[in-house]
Order: C-alpha cells, then sequence, then structure tokens
C-alpha cells in the first residue's frame, strides 16, 4: 500500500480541499487492503500512525511549537493506538499554564479545520492542573488519561500529566477497580445483560469490546501493565486464555471496520440494516439470510468467549486487588465441590474430564444455595477446558440424566442455575439441538433476543409465577403455576418450545418430535412425554387464538376447548404462553394482552367443566348480560320500559358481544341523548379489557370504520380490536379498543380532544383523509409480502379474512376504506402487530349480506394488495 505520508505534505497541500483528498485516499486505500484480507490489527493501527502524523504535520503548520509548555496528546482509543475508519478522534491540548487569547484563537481555528475535514474529533483545551480537578472526580476522563500519548509538543507539560495520572493518590486502584466494575454493571444493564441482542452494539453489549478495554484499564491501573500480553505476563491470563482474547478482539475489531466501511456516521450498532452488507464483506455468504446467520453466529460465540474472560479475570482481580491476593477460607460441600466466599469450585484439579457428569452436580450446589453467586476462576477454567475435550454431549451419560431432571425438577433451579448454565456453555454441552440453536437469529421486529437466550428468558419468566408479589402482572399464572403437580413437565417443553428453529420446516413439529424423545430417554412416563411433547406443538395456539380470533364467538371457544382437551393442559399451556410472550420482548406484555389471554382462559375452563358436549346456550347468556346492565340502569333512574324501547333496535349480537358494564354504560349515554341526531362518542375512564373502549353511535354511514380509525392513527394511537355492529334501524354501535404508541390506555386528559374531532369527521360525512406519515426507519429494511386469505366458516353468514402486510402508517385506515370502496360490510375486527408484520382478521359480509361471492373475494383481493402497494411508496418517499 502507498500513500503520500502526511509529514510530508507541503504548505500548498495542507489546504482544506487537498487534505480532504489525501484523507479520502488513503481511507479507499485501507478499504481496499481490508477487501485484500490485509490484517485488521495492522490496519487500526495504521490508521492511528497516519493521524498522528496528519495531526503532527498540522500542528507544526499552526505554528503550536512557539509555545514551549503546549503539548498535542492523544487519549482514549485514540490514545491506545487504536482507530477504525470512522472512530473518535480524542485529543487533548495540554499547558501547564493558563493561555492567551491569541493561543486560543488559533487553537479554534485549529480544532475547526479538523471538523472540517470531517473528522469525528473530541478535544479538550487544559492546563495540567486542570486535567488532575477534573480526572479525580470524572472517572470516563481518568480513564482517558489513562491512556494518554505524547503526539507533539511540550515533553515536559506531558510528563507532568503522567505524574499526576500515575500517583496512587490520583486513582487508587482499589477505587478504580470498584468503580470501573459499577460502570460495566450498568452498561450491561443497557443491554438486558445478554449477549444476545439481535441488534447487538459491538462496543458496548457484554461480551463486546468494552469488556475487554475493562480487562486493560483495570491491569493498567493496577500493575502497570499496558497491553494484554503484559496482562498475560502477571500470571492472570494463561498463555492460551492471551491467544482467545487476541483473537477474539481480532474478530470484533473485522466486523467493527467492515461496519465503519458500510456507513456514513459514527455507530457501532450492528443492526438488520447493515448486517447482510457486512456478513458480506467479511466472506459470509448463502441462499436467503444464511450468510447473515453464519456471520451471527461467530459473533455470538466471540461475544460469550469474552464475557465468560471478562468474569473469570475481574474475579481474579477482585481477589488480587481487594483481598491483598488472600483468599477466603473454603467451606466443604461434597467429596467434590467446596464453596469460598460467595463462589463455587472443584476440589479437584481435573475433576470434569474424569466425570463429567459432575459438572451437573455444581449446578445442583447452586440451585440448592441461593447464596452461592457463582463458579471460582480455577473452577471457570477447568470447565473451559473439560467442555471443549468432551467427546459427547452429556446427556448421553446416564448419571448426567438423572441430575438434569433433578435439576428441572429442583424448586429453586430456575432462579440461578439453567441461566448459568445457558451463560457456561453447559446445555450447548448437554443437548446438541441446543447448541444448534446458541446465537440463532430472528429476522424480524417482534423478537429482540437470539432463540436461546429468549428461550433462558422464558424459563425465568416461569419462575416469577412463584411469586405472590407479581400477582397484579399475571393474576392467572400465579394462581395456576403453583399447583402444577409437575412443573419439569412445563420447564422440559420450555427448553424444547423454539429448539426446531433455524432448521426448515415447522419448529413446533421439530421440537415437538425431538421433546417426545428426550422425555422418554430421560424417564418420563409416556404421559408426561405426551404433554410436554403436545405443549411444544402447540405453544403459540393460545396466542395466535387470543390475538387473533374473536374469541367472544362461542364457536371459537368450543374449537379451542377441543384443541386442549383437558383443564390439566389449559393450565400448563397458559404459563407457557405468557412466559413466552414476555421473553419476546420486554416491551410487548400489557394489559390487552393479559385480558385476551384471561377470557380465553376462563371461557375455555368453562367449557371444559361443562362438557364439551354440552355447548354453551347463546339465549342464556344474552338474558344474564340484559338482567345485570338493567339493574345497573335503573339503579340511574331510568325506567324499565324505556330500557326496553332501546334494546328493542339493538340485535341479539349485541347483547352476546359486550359485557353488561358496557351495555349499562352505552345505554345511559344514548338515553341521555339530547340531540339524536348528533353522533355519539364514548371514550371509557377504566380500562375496559385491558384497552380504552372507544364507543360510536350514530347513523350508520359508509366507510364509518376507516373514518374513525384514519383519526385515532393521527394521533398514533393503535386499534387492537373493533366490533362493527348496526343496529336494527340502522344505526352503528361500533366498539374500539385502542391502546397509545406504547401499549398503555390512553390518558383520560386526551379524551375530550378526541372525542371532539371523531365528532366533527363522522357529522361532516366526509372520509378522512389518510395522514401520510414515513414510515418508520425501523420498517424500511423489511418486507412483508401483502397477503390476503379467506377462512373457512361454519355455514354461509359471514366471511373471515385474514390480512398480513408491513404496518406501514395508515394501513388499517387504508383496510377500512377498501371495504367502504366494494361496498362491503365489516362486522368485526381483529387487529394484531407482530413487528413489522400487521396480521389481522376481519368478519365481512358482501353488499347484499351473506357470504362474500368468489367475484367479491377476488376484487378485494385485488384492490387491497393494489392499495397497499401504493401506500408503503408514498410513506417511505
Amino acid at each position: 500500500m502507498t500513500f503520500q505520508c502526511p509529514l510530508e505534505l507541503t504548505h500548498e497541500q495542507l489546504q482544506l480541499a487537498s487534505l480532504k483528498q489525501q484523507l479520502e485516499h488513503f481511507t479507499q486505500q485501507q478499504k481496499a487492503a481490508f477487501f485484500a484480507h490485509d490484517s485488521v490489527t495492522d490496519l487500526v493501527h495504521q490508521r492511528s500512525q497516519y493521524m498522528d502524523r496528519m495531526l503532527t504535520r498540522l500542528w507544526q503548520h499552526f505554528g503550536f511549537a512557539a509555545q514551549a509548555d503546549l503539548a498535542l496528546v492523544a487519549v482514549g482509543g485514540y490514545g491506545r493506538g487504536e482507530l477504525h475508519p470512522l472512530s473518535d478522534i480524542d485529543i487533548l491540548i495540554l499547558s501547564q499554564q493558563k493561555l492567551g487569547s491569541e493561543w486560543e484563537a488559533k487553537i479554534s481555528e485549529f480544532i475547526t479545520l479538523l471538523w472540517d475535514l470531517r473528522l469525528e474529533v473530541g478535544h479538550a483545551v487544559r492546563t495540567v492542573d486542570e486535567c488532575a480537578d477534573i480526572g479525580r472526580s470524572d472517572l470516563t476522563v481518568a480513564t482517558n488519561l489513562q491512556e494518554a500519548r505524547l503526539l507533539a509538543g511540550s515533553e515536559e507539560a506531558f510528563d507532568a500529566l503522567k505524574n499526576v495520572v500515575l500517583s496512587e493518590s490520583f486513582w487508587p486502584s482499589e477505587t478504580f477497580y470498584k468503580a470501573k466494575i459499577e460502570e460495566q454493571k450498568a452498561r450491561h444493564a443497557r443491554y438486558h445483560d445478554t449477549t444476545y441482542n439481535l441488534e447487538p452494539d459491538i462496543k458496548s453489549t457484554p461480551g463486546g469490546l468494552r469488556d475487554i478495554h475493562t480487562l486493560s484499564w483495570v491491569a493498567r491501573r493496577h500493575f502497570g501493565a499496558t497491553t494484554l500480553l503484559e496482562m498475560s505476563r502477571f500470571g492472570f491470563l494463561t498463555d492460551a486464555e492471551y491467544r482467545e482474547l487476541v483473537e477474539c478482539q481480532d474478530f470484533l475489531w473485522r466486523v467493527r471496520f467492515a461496519l465503519h466501511i458500510e456507513l456514513k456516521r459514527y455507530d457501532n450498532r450492528l443492526t438488520f440494516a447493515h448486517q447482510a452488507q457486512v456478513a458480506e464483506h467479511l466472506g459470509y455468504v448463502g441462499e436467503g439470510n444464511r450468510g447473515v446467520e453464519m456471520m451471527m453466529k461467530e459473533f455470538y460465540r466471540t461475544l460469550r468467549r469474552v464475557a465468560e474472560l471478562n468474569k473469570m479475570l475481574l474475579k481474579l482481580f477482585d481477589q488480587a486487588i481487594l483481598q491483598g491476593g488472600a483468599s477466603e477460607p473454603a467451606q466443604i460441600l461434597d467429596a467434590d465441590f467446596q464453596r469460598r466466599g460467595a463462589l463455587i469450585e472443584a476440589r479437584k484439579p481435573a475433576l470434569f474430564q474424569a466425570r463429567p457428569e459432575t459438572i451437573l452436580d455444581m449446578f445442583l450446589h447452586i440451585a440448592n444455595d441461593s447464596t452461592i453467586e457463582g463458579v471460582s476462576p480455577p473452577t471457570l477454567r477447568q470447565l473451559r477446558t473439560a467442555r471443549r475435550r468432551l467427546n459427547r454431549f452429556l446427556h448421553t451419560i446416564p448419571a448426567a440424566r438423572e441430575k438434569f431432571m433433578a435439576l428441572c425438577r429442583h424448586p429453586n433451579a430456575l432462579h440461578k442455575a439453567f441461566s448459568l448454565m445457558h451463560k457456561l456453555g453447559v446445555l450447548a454441552a448437554y443437548l446438541p439441538q441446543w447448541s444448534q440453536i446458541v446465537g440463532q437469529m430472528q429476522f424480524d421486529l417482534f423478537h429482540v433476543y437470539t432463540v436461546d437466550e429468549h428461550s433462558v428468558r422464558l424459563l425465568k419468566h416461569i419462575n416469577t409465577f412463584s411469586y405472590a408479589k407479581n400477582h397484579d402482572k399475571h393474576p392467572i399464572c400465579c394462581e395456576v403455576y403453583p399447583r402444577l403437580q409437575k412443573k419439569e413437565l412445563l420447564i422440559l417443553a420450555a427448553i424444547f418450545h423454539d429448539i426446531g428453529k433455524g432448521r426448515g420446516g415447522d419448529h413446533s413439529v421439530i421440537g415437538a418430535e425431538e421433546a417426545l424423545t428426550f422425555c422418554l430417554e430421560h424417564g418420563l412416563s409416556k404421559p408426561e412425554a405426551n404433554l410436554v411433547s403436545w405443549l411444544v406443538r402447540n405453544h403459540l395456539l393460545m396466542s395466535v387464538t387470543a390475538q387473533r380470533r374473536d374469541i367472544y364467538d362461542p364457536d371459537v371457544i368450543a374449537e379451542f376447548a377441543k384443541q386442549v382437551r383437558d383443564e390439566e393442559y389449559l393450565e400448563y399451556l397458559v404459563c407457557l404462553t405468557v412466559a413466552d410472550i414476555c421473553a419476546t420482548n420486554p416491551d410487548l406484555w400489557n394489559s390487552w394482552k393479559r385480558t385476551l389471554l384471561a377470557e380465553l382462559y376462563y371461557s375455555t375452563q368453562r367449557a371444559l367443566r361443562r362438557g364439551l358436549e354440552n355447548p354453551v346456550d347463546v339465549r342464556d347468556r344474552i338474558r344474564h348480560n340484559q338482567q345485570m346492565a338493567s339493574a345497573l340502569l335503573r339503579k340511574e333512574g331510568f325506567s324499565a320500559r324505556a330500557i326496553e324501547q332501546l334494546w328493542q333496535r339493538f340485535k341479539a349480537n349485541y347483547f352476546l358481544r359486550h359485557s353488561h358494564k358496557q351495555i349499562a354504560w352505552h345505554s345511559e349515554h344514548i338515553l341521555r341523548q339530547t340531540d339524536t341526531q348528533a353522533p355519539l362518542v364514548l371514550m371509557s375512564k377504566n380500562a375496559t379489557r385491558g384497552g380504552t373502549e372507544v364507543f360510536v353511535y350514530c347513523k350508520d354511514q359508509p366507510a364509518l370504520f376507516a373514518t374513525v380509525v384514519a383519526e385515532l392513527d393521527r394521533r398514533n394511537f393503535n386499534v387492537h380490536d373493533a366490533q362493527i355492529m348496526t343496529s336494527k334501524d340502522g344505526y352503528a354501535l361500533d366498539t374500539f379498543m385502542v391502546l397509545d404508541h406504547q401499549g398503555h390506555v390512553i390518558e383520560a386528559e386526551r379524551h375530550k380532544a378526541i372525542i371532539r374531532h371523531i365528532q366533527h369527521v363522522l357529522a361532516d360525512g366526509r372520509p378522512t383523509k389518510i395522514k401520510s406519515r414515513r414510515t418508520p426507519q425501523k420498517l424500511a429494511h423489511f418486507t412483508v409480502k401483502t397477503r390476503v386469505d379467506f377462512l373457512p366458516t361454519k355455514g354461509n353468514k359471514r366471511t373471515l379474512m385474514e390480512f398480513v402486510a408491513l404496518d406501514t402508517p395508515g394501513l388499517l385506515a387504508t383496510v377500512g376504506a377498501t371495504f367502504a370502496e366494494l361496498n362491503l360490510n365489516l362486522h368485526a375486527a381483529k387487529i394484531t402487530t407482530i413487528g413489522e408484520r400487521a396480521e389481522d382478521l376481519f368478519i365481512l359480509t358482501g353488499a347484499s349480506g351473506g357470504r362474500l361471492s368468489e367475484e367479491e373475494q377476488g376484487a378485494l383481493q385485488h384492490v387491497l394488495i393494489e392499495r397497499v402497494t401504493e401506500l408503503a411508496p408514498s410513506q417511505s418517499a
């Protein structure tokens, strides 16, 4: 590679245009070298060296050498001599005395030129004393100063700074260590304490480059070790671990370098938008997402290795720095294990290699004693070695099977043992199928974790059902889970529920078959194995039914109850379903979903107790709702005659699909209405079925549904459910269940304005224009094929239409407007958003009533796909 050394640049070449050209030429040559597979370590250091020379030449050009006590110092990552294409160039302009205004102006001119060159420059202008004062109170500044490197200028000023930074009083190593541990804990918490986020930050995620930096900072502060190699010479790193850390850093640097080549602005997040290009740059190719999957599996494996080494070495530092090298006395647990402080350790140096099944004994001890916080560094080293030398999976060892099932049956195993088994690679060493899902990507906006991390989080959520304090959040599960006779069956279903992902075919079917085999191999009875297998095969059944079917339809409940078969299966299924939803995405669980699942659970429970051969009597339910609502209304002073006259106008279906409280609430306001020609719009003050209910009563009009949802969409509200009904005399009785964009009920202070706007557009009579909004950036890199399917139904009265599309702004209003355009009648809508996908269900009749004809279905399918296709480009323009 050849490029002009910046130190050789002439005065003419130091003009802005020429400097930009020089930088661009260097960057392009580095890019070409990267694609030619040059060492990324060499490239990173080379970029730093190039910038050293460029800044030194500009320092000379601006005449700073004339100021005897002025120094140009590289700090932070640049101080370490590490620069990626978009890395911050952190510099300190250091002086021993306050600078005069003339030099301040020159420095300002110098920094402005660097910015004009579009370099990401972070700078500070300080005296040595100011550095000392700020550094003592600011951990970040203190850390950056630790890595200070003189580029040009006064060696005396720089030596004065180093004397301050290296003094024990600046940041005592014990104080520095504790502060860095807290800083790392806080950073990890921002990423949910997992290396397995689907859009990870290469630098800051647990196991990322910052975890390597933390080791270096602590070692530098306490031992004076400036490199990983020096750290290994202090006996904290074995040669193999040193090589492993260097290998991991090299891989993360290659990913980061490839990402920076792709980006225009500094970022370290490996987002969906850039994963495919980065994978291609690194040589990971394959059909569809295969290249990305291969790269990300290697990426997550690297993060896990770094996280393991970070944890182990920090524990060694803890002993050296906080305990002065002394170890706490050992407490014997059994012939194989002892605890030292809060850590468990093996009593024999090659225990796991001699008897691999004892690995599981260690986790049984952790389950037995919740005060054990982790594994000691020597034992962690032994585990890492044994894990790599295993020549078979642990589940093939009969003794290991017994211990694994003992863990599954242990009342405290979900608290810590299983998640630690995952972090330390033991689940992958036990079960071959688990090793296949480690780091398995999920390419959607619905999931935020890899398959393995999601499954471990599911186990953690199951554990929360044991505690009464969580009853308000999970009332059914906290009631049901403690009484499950064999909780291990639920744990096994959780482990296997997604284990078939990434292998082609239906993951539920693959997982169900493998779960059955696993259970029988592990000594479970045939009925127990069948239950686990059924749960895995049907783990999506309850959430799909609750969110995408009309659960107030007795036929839907009867069909679901037939699939569940008995109450024991229902209890296991509801716990698995709720934990699965909660573990998918921290923001996914809300009162709406809780209410839907509760309604489905109790309706199914009643159906099973009544017997599937005894279907619900719809007339009894209608009479019950009317009697209860009438009692509430009479308390408010309404006569039985007035109530009866109003209700004679309503069809039976209205009383079936609303609770008695809803019926009373609607009726009270309709009876009190003075202007019967004006639209009546109500919003529930308290959450109704987990959301804010918007009720609309007015003379029916075309596109009423589209008009209301367009108004709600304008305010960034999400419609989750709609019941569209018409009275016998042509009045709309429409109910919309609405949440705000964060999944919460709508604040009461907003109700009046919303009601006023909806009343205005309904009184106007013209369909609201669908507001054009830019497609959110997060959706820009996803494609969802628009699909319109018509589902089979009993009888010929109505048509069920399933609609799938990219969830762009204005989508629901566009669908409603299409129904109006084709003169179709909408009776109910079930709105489900799964990440980037809208998966909605609509119940329709044709212009003349009854099911849609084949011609009407074809026309609707064609127009909907056309309208949605038109919608997407206009939103992203």
